[in-house]
This record gives C-alpha cells, structure tokens and sequence, in this order.
C-alpha cells in the first residue's frame, strides 16, 4: 500500500535530521481538557520523547490517535531544526567575534585611542596627596 505524500515528506525530513524510528519512545495517553466521553475513553494524546536529545512532545491537538503521532512528530522535528539553526547562528557569532577581535585598528582609531589615554594621564596626574600650605 502507498504512503500518503505527507508521511513520505515526514521521512524524509526525519531521515534528513538523523531522527530514526529507534530513537523515539512513544506512548499513549488519555488527554485533558474539554471532549467529554471521547476524551475519557480514548487515549489519543500522544507523548513523544526523543532519546538523544531527551525532548519531549505532547501532542492532543487532533481527534484521532494517528493524526497526533504525524504532528507530534512534525513538531520534534521542528524544534530539533530550529535548535540547529541556533546553534549555527551562535557559531558564526563566535567566528565573527574572533574575526572583529583579531583586526588592527586604523590610524584614525589608534589616534583617537591615544589621545583620550593622554586626556586620562594628564587628568590623573593631577590627582595627588594634599599638602598643608598648597
């Protein structure tokens, strides 16, 4: 039987992200909130944890118990992308830090550089002990 294109582009991104089968600990829940007798009766909510990242999705938001298990796995793959994302944006943070650290200054900043030290030198030697008779 044919999988609907919606769970093969699921794989695909799961296999994309390194997200195997093995890695995810599934169970079934009975749900809260507002839904009466279905909500009581059934166990549609689906609790989701990634092993090797320890994240955790609860999802109930669908009637049917299959329907949870595709968006809850939507959102774990959403938020291991957007904790990639992070973490290249904080690298070519550092990079760009490294790289701000490392250049020399131009002659109009080490002129300036060294006129405020001069300004805080003359400002400081005047400083001093007091003496009785100055």
């Amino acid at each position: 039987m044919p999988r609907p294109a919606r769970e093969t582009a699921l794989a695909e991104r799961m296999e994309r992200l390194g997200i195997s089968e093995d890695d995810l600990e599934e169970r079934f829940i009975g749900g809260s909130g507002p839904g009466g007798q279905k909500i009581n009766k059934t166990s549609s909510c689906v609790s989701l944890t990634h092993r090797p990242t320890g994240i955790e999705i609860q999802c109930q938001e669908a009637r049917s118990q299959s329907a949870n298990r595709h968006l809850a796995r939507v959102r774990l793959c959403d938020r291991l992308e957007a904790a990639e994302l992070a973490r290249k944006a904080e690298k070519a943070r550092l990079r760009a830090k490294k790289r701000y650290q490392k250049r020399r200054r131009s002659a109009g900043e080490k002129a300036e550089m060294l006129r405020d030290k001069r300004h805080r030198s003359e400002k400081k030697s005047q400083r001093g002990r007091v003496r009785p008779g100055d």
